[in-house]
């Protein structure tokens, strides 16, 4: 029990530093330049991993590295750009609460990890806190942003997934190291062909910066892949709706938007979900106990294969 609730809170790390950065993103970094934004993140936090897991990719994880960066972090990043740029903190994060619903279908057809019942009544209940959060904050011209938003809780889902499906003995720190190295090497390139030199920034923002590259992408996203060897997919999905309840917090206390009865109705049972779907031993997605120098909640058969 004590382990799970120690796993439990490594995966609630990257939630909660990640519902921060839709108001640093709005309120501190350049408007206008999604592709620098993401590129400025990505490439960093990436570099600084890589010098301290001192191991290159090798073999199948050059394409495995590539695809994950694309989806975890080129496409992900510029997305949560866009959409933190253009809604209001508390929504942006919100959308993202959608996302256990999605990695749970997902890790069900990609790991054979079948959801418990706790699961989807987990995630039943969270997606009713989002409705509630998110009723009539749609439309105008919020709609691109809440387009984006949903696109980057798609892809960063499936990656998610595939990430745990793809586990090797590389070690948590050396894949996340790898994939926001080529998603950012990615990002850099876009940025230089579609937005030409990068923006100014100013004292505010290198700060910014340094803030969402150290805490909410590599120490978030170490947190969260390092769950995802620990625990069913499903179960780190809906850990992930911290997010809006981190930034519908930060966008009320900071950058003063309402909190209605509604939405705190609604944060109430985002959080109902996430202790619904807290581990209750050490047992499998199956329900099978997990066996020795197998990480629970993995599905035995695909975890290795391509």
């Amino acid at each position: 029990m004590e382990a799970n609730l120690r796993e439990v809170g490594t995966a609630a790390v990257a939630p909660v530093a990640w519902g921060t950065t839709y108001y640093v993103t709005r309120h501190y970094l350049p408007a206008g330049n999604p592709l620098w934004g993401a590129a400025l993140r990505a490439l960093p936090a990436g570099c600084l991993l890589m010098l301290l897991a001192r191991t290159r990719p090798r073999g199948e994880w050059l394409w495995r590295s590539a695809v994950l960066g694309l989806l975890n972090t080129s496409a992900f990043f510029v997305l949560v750009y866009i959409a933190a740029q253009r809604l209001a903190t508390s929504t942006a994060s919100t959308v993202m609460a959608l996302s256990p619903l999605v990695m749970t279908v997902t890790a069900w057809a990609l790991l054979a990890q079948r959801p418990r019942a706790a699961h989807l009544a987990a995630g039943v209940t969270g997606l009713a806190g989002v409705v509630l959060m998110m009723w009539g904050r749609a439309g105008g011209s919020g709609t691109g942003g809440l387009i984006a938003s949903v696109a980057a809780m798609l892809v960063s889902s499936v990656g998610y997934v595939l990430s745990q499906r793809w586990d090797s003995g590389a070690g948590v720190l050396a894949t996340t190291a790898w994939q926001l190295c080529f998603g950012g090497v990615l990002l850099l390139v876009a940025a230089v062909v579609s937005e030409g030199a990068p923006p100014p920034v100013d004292a505010g923002a290198l700060l910014a910066f340094g803030y969402v590259t150290v805490v909410a992408t590599a120490l978030a996203f170490l947190a969260w892949f390092a769950a995802l060897r620990r625990l069913p997919a499903a179960t780190v999905g809906l850990i992930g709706l911290l997010n809006p309840v981190t930034g519908v917090l930060l966008g009320t206390v900071l950058a003063a938007e309402s909190l209605t009865g509604r939405r705190l109705a609604g944060m109430g049972l985002i959080l109902a979900g996430v202790l619904l779907a807290r581990p209750r031993g050490t047992h499998d997605a199956e329900g099978a106990p997990a066996r020795p120098g197998q990480p629970s909640g993995r599905a035995a058969a695909p975890a290795r294969d391509g």
